[in-house]
C-alpha cells in the first residue's frame, strides 16, 4: 500500500508556505536597510510607496505577505531511495515593503 503523505506535501509544496522571519523596520532601520536586510535573507522585494520623495526621507509602513514556494526535486545524496525520494527545495521567496515617502 502507498504512503499518503507524498500528495500532502505535493500540495504544500504548489500552494508555498508564509515565512515568519520578516518584521517590521526598527525605528533606527532607514527604508533602504530594511530593503537590503530582507534581500540578503533571500527574498525578492516588491516596493510600494505613497509620496514622492527621495528614498533616503521614506518610511517603512508595513511589511508584509511574506511568501515561500517550494518545489518537491529528488533526493541527491548518500542512502537508500536513489531518485526515489523527494524533498522540498525553495524555488522563490517574495515579501512586500510599503514606504511613506511624503514630503
Amino acid at each position: 500500500m502507498r504512503a499518503k503523505w507524498p500528495l500532502a506535501a505535493v500540495g504544500v509544496a504548489v500552494m508555498g508556505v508564509i515565512g515568519g522571519s520578516t518584521a517590521i523596520a526598527s525605528a533606527e532601520e532607514s527604508a533602504q536597510d530594511t530593503i537590503n536586510r530582507l534581500q540578503s535573507e533571500g527574498y525578492t522585494v516588491t516596493i510600494d510607496k505613497i509620496g514622492t520623495a527621495p528614498l533616503e526621507q521614506c518610511t517603512v509602513t508595513s511589511v508584509r505577505n511574506p511568501q515561500q514556494v517550494s518545489q518537491l526535486v529528488p533526493y541527491v545524496g548518500p542512502g537508500l531511495g536513489g531518485d526515489r525520494i523527494l524533498v522540498p527545495s525553495i524555488t522563490s521567496r517574495t515579501v512586500s515593503v510599503s514606504l511613506n515617502c511624503q514630503r
